[in-house]
C-alpha cells in the first residue's frame, strides 16, 4: 500500500506519524515537506474532503495567521493556507483507504 504524507520535518507529531508509517510493513512511504512543495488549492480541498473535515478543522491555529481567518469562510481559509503553507496542521497522510489528520498521529493506523 502506498500512503502519502504531507510532513513538516520540524514538527514533533509529523515525525511521530512518519515514524509509525515507516515501522508498518508493507506501506511504501511518499513524503511531502508541503512548506518546500505546497499542496495546490484543489488538492487540499481534497484531501480535507476525504478526511470528512472542514478546512477549518485542518487550519494550525498556533500560527499567528490564523488570527485574521477567524470569521473567514472555508475558501477564504484554503487560500490563506496555499499562500502560507505554514497554516496548515500535520501531519495528513492519504491512503487508497483515505486521508487523516494525524493528530495524535495514531489516527493514522485507521487508514493502513
Amino acid at each position: 500500500m502506498k500512503a502519502t504524507i504531507w510532513h513538516n520535518p520540524r514538527c514533533s507529531k509529523s515525525r511521530e506519524a512518519l515514524a509509525i508509517l515507516n515501522g508498518t510493513p508493507g506501506i511504501e512511504v511518499e513524503i511531502v515537506e508541503y512548506l518546500k512543495t505546497p499542496p495546490t488549492r484543489e488538492k487540499l480541498a481534497s484531501l480535507y474532503a476525504r478526511a470528512g473535515m472542514t478546512p477549518r478543522e485542518g487550519l494550525r491555529k498556533a500560527e499567528d495567521g490564523t488570527k485574521t481567518l477567524a470569521g473567514a469562510n472555508d475558501d477564504a481559509i484554503l487560500d490563506a493556507m496555499v499562500a502560507d503553507p505554514i497554516l496548515i496542521e500535520r501531519a495528513l497522510v492519504e491512503t487508497e483507504k483515505g486521508v487523516r489528520l494525524g493528530r495524535p498521529p495514531e489516527r493514522i493506523r485507521e487508514i493502513l
